[in-house]
């Protein structure tokens, strides 16, 4: 994978099987908390192989160039490269966030209002933690406030 692929991967897996909730079936059973655990745990290996990629990468071709250009445009493809990785190493973080919360059966429900965040909206962002409503709010406060 090449590393202007690597960006990609912060996004959820796109490669699984979306859940289809039976009628009647309650929200965030047992069935869908393994299916969300199984699709964090996908995401988080895939970061986590991404991150040796990027490590064996920076190992072989670290060169130390004698022309200042060759030497520059090194840095700052590594640069880039660690930049994308730190952003990575957070989602990771947010990842196990998600995990825990799945283990302690609170996945799923918005941390302001309690309300269900959906099946659809955590698949698509697995590490949600807000409403479509209160992620709304949330960030017109931002706007406003201008963070």
């Amino acid at each position: 994978m090449s590393t202007t692929d690597s960006p990609k991967k912060l996004d959820a897996p796109q490669e699984f099987t979306p859940y289809t909730p039976a009628e009647g079936e309650e929200y965030m059973n047992e069935e869908q908390r393994e299916h969300f655990r199984g699709l964090l745990v996908q995401w988080k290996r895939e970061l986590m192989e991404e991150v040796d990629r990027t490590m064996h990468h920076m190992k072989d071709e670290a060169a130390n160039f004698p022309d200042p250009t060759d030497r520059a445009s090194q840095e700052s493809e590594f640069s880039l490269e660690l930049r994308t990785r730190d952003r990575e190493r957070k989602l990771i973080r947010k990842i196990d966030q998600a995990i825990g919360r799945v283990d302690r059966d609170d996945y799923g429900f918005c941390d302001t209002c309690g309300m269900e965040i959906g099946i659809r909206r955590l698949e698509a962002r697995p590490t949600a933690t807000l409403c479509v409503d209160c992620k709304s709010l949330d960030e017109i406060r931002e706007r406003q406030l201008g963070r």
